[in-house]
């Protein structure tokens, strides 16, 4: 799944490629990918140019004059950049077709990704991006901060990563990597967490999501960012998908339990209950 640092890598790369070119036709092949108005998504953002795109957690804002295009890419969303006349692969339900007749194709195997149109003022009171919590870089997110949000927290810590509402773009494996970082067992209670520990967190999300950043993001199964760009972050990872294998610092075994019903892995000895 793309987390927050793939997000950011898909977002440098189309900057390069698709600003100020004007839509001619936008074509969606998988209509409940869109949340808005079907019709009102396709008519609005013809004549329209992608004048900048933002990014707020893991969602894409591409913005225009008007109105701003809100993209989830979930599990398995990519962006890809052809020319018109390139045949429609079989997972692409959403194309922008620009004067120069170049086109940006939404591709998901999984169809889980969403799209949503909506003006420029809204964008501060729509829900998806109302409720999104402090990125790992924002100067906000402190160990004080975690401490009051985990208060009441009596669910183990690796599922208290995962809101979005807490830390913003953290997915399943910088939290594996995240709390490896800072020692912490991701079964223990959130509500328990000291404010060492805390500021370990704050650490690590901010070093890390910087580095992954710095190398593109990291390649997990299917996924590449947009127009091949392909993460180099997987050569960095501590834990995730290093089970059975030794702990590069105390020489262990790395574990994979379940939490939450998400793949864990971390060290029993660096990372003891």
């Amino acid at each position: 799944m793309p987390e927050i640092a793939e997000v950011e890598t898909v977002r440098n790369t189309l900057k390069k490629r698709i600003l100020n070119k004007q839509i001619k036709e936008v074509q969606v092949f998988y209509e409940p990918m869109i949340e808005s108005d079907l019709e009102t998504f396709k008519k609005n953002f013809v004549g329209e140019s992608f004048i900048d795109i933002k990014r707020r957690g893991k969602w894409l804002i591409f913005e225009t004059e008007h109105f701003y295009l809100l993209s989830h890419l979930r599990m398995e969303g990519k962006y890809f950049i052809k020319d018109k006349n390139e045949e429609k692969g079989r997972h692409e339900h959403v194309i922008f077709t620009f004067n120069d007749d170049t086109t940006l194709r939404y591709s998901d195997t999984r169809k889980f990704g969403r799209m949503n149109l909506i003006l420029k003022d809204d964008l501060e009171n729509t829900e998806c991006i109302k409720k999104q919590g402090l990125e790992p870089g924002d100067k906000d997110l402190t160990a004080d901060y975690l401490l009051v949000k985990f208060k009441n927290k009596h669910i183990p810590i690796k599922t208290a990563l995962l809101d979005q509402t807490i830390i913003s773009g953290l997915g399943n494996i910088y939290a594996n990597e995240v709390l490896f970082y800072a020692r912490v067992n991701p079964l223990k209670s959130a509500c328990m967490l000291t404010k060492r520990e805390c500021e370990r967190i704050v650490e690590g999300a901010k070093e890390i999501i910087e580095e992954a950043i710095r190398m593109g993001g990291t390649t997990i199964r299917s996924y590449t960012s947009s127009l091949g760009v392909t993460g180099r972050f997987q050569q960095n990872l501590k834990v995730h998908k290093r089970e059975g294998e030794k702990c590069l610092v105390c020489g262990n075994i790395i574990q994979n339990i379940k939490v939450g019903g998400r793949s864990t892995y971390f060290c029993p000895k660096c990372q003891k209950k």
